[in-house]
């Protein structure tokens, strides 16, 4: 009896393990569940089958069999059902992904179904989110980039137009002129240097070096514009701390910081520049006493080209902020952007502690 029971065991066992290499042969998710749910109920029926007839000769027992039959049955009715609940699920995100490929940025998946496949739904809807955000940043760098050379393109056009008529003389252009020409090479500069950002191509020589002499050139860089602004400037950085860091980049990133600061803090107002060590980095905050940051500002203003209302007047492509994001990370840093106790804003990125 035993030895029949082993029998009849590994041979339930050969089966199955050769169907189920069959099974996963099958071209679609929808035919291999059904062959699992048709595998599932097939086996343990023909092993009860198998063990009834030898055990109890079942060719007599009608009884037995009817039961066994019904409940068969019954089992792969839920297990079919089962399956295409699955695939249908399956199904869902298969279609939305099509469109996603045919163009449609729009395309979402139903966030429904077992946890796993609403899951892979949301995965999928996030990645066509961010999509759609990469491609209206592009619509707007295209048109960002197109409006900031075509302004002083078409200054220069002018004055150019005006010298050959006579209209003006080379002494009242040419400065304007030469003016004109360092705005579009800082614009073509920006651009190239985000460029080489996004391809992974900027190499950076890491150094350790104390935070406070970098600090202090970018503070002297700005110096002149404060006083103009009547805006008082101020640092709070230890002497010892030191970071792995690039100096020309760390100090352009400053001077952007620095620069938009300015921009936005009112007469009689102070930027200051605080550094603090923390464990495994040194986290450098530049702060103001302006407006502070609404939640878009917060969210966007290392977009490239995006500038808030309140700054599309100024001078700048909207470059600077986009730029000092990508050497930050470059460095294997963070930067982001809060609101600052007691009024204005605070913008911080960290560095690799020295």
């Amino acid at each position: 009896m035993i030895t029949n029971a082993i029998v009849v065991a590994l041979a339930t066992l050969g089966v199955g393990l050769a169907l189920a290499a069959v099974l996963r042969l099958l071209p679609t998710v929808r035919l291999q569940l059904a062959g699992l749910a048709v595998l599932s109920v097939l086996l343990p029926l023909g092993a009860v089958l198998a063990s009834g007839w030898v055990m109890f000769h079942m060719g007599d027992d009608v009884k037995i069999l009817a039961v066994t039959a019904a409940s068969a049955l019954t089992a792969l009715v839920a297990a079919l059902l089962v399956a295409r609940s699955i695939a249908d699920a399956v199904d869902r995100v298969r279609e939305a992904s099509v469109e996603l490929a045919r163009g449609n940025l729009d395309a979402r998946a139903p966030e429904g179904g077992p946890s796993e496949v609403a899951e892979l739904a949301a995965a999928f809807n996030e990645m066509g989110a961010n999509l759609s955000r990469l491609f209206d940043t592009r619509r707007e760098l295209v048109a960002w980039a197109s409006h900031d050379l075509r302004t002083p393109l078409a200054n220069m056009q002018a004055m150019l137009e005006a010298l050959e008529d006579g209209l003006g003389s080379p002494d009242e252009y040419l400065p304007v002129l030469r003016e004109q020409v360092r705005v579009l090479s800082l614009l073509v500069d920006d651009l190239f240097e985000l460029a080489r950002i996004d391809a992974g191509a900027l190499t950076l020589e890491l150094r350790r070096l104390p935070v406070a002499s970098v600090v202090s050139s970018s503070l002297r860089g700005v110096e002149a514009e404060a006083r103009i602004r009547h805006v008082t400037l101020a640092a709070d950085v230890e002497d010892d701390v030191t970071a792995r860091f690039a100096p020309e980049k760390v100090e352009r990133v400053l001077m952007n910081l620095l620069t938009n600061a300015l921009r936005h803090t009112p007469s009689d107002g102070a930027v200051a520049v605080l550094v603090e060590p923390h464990k495994g980095e040194v986290q450098v905050s530049v702060e103001d006493t302006g407006t502070g940051l609404d939640a878009e500002a917060q969210e966007r203003m290392f977009e490239r080209f995006w500038r808030g209302d309140q700054s599309r007047s100024s001078r700048g492509a909207g470059l600077g902020l986009a730029i000092a994001r990508g050497l930050v990370e470059a460095h294997g840093g963070r930067i982001w952007a809060e609101d600052r106790e007691g009024g204005g804003a605070r913008v911080c990125f960290t560095l690799p502690a020295g």
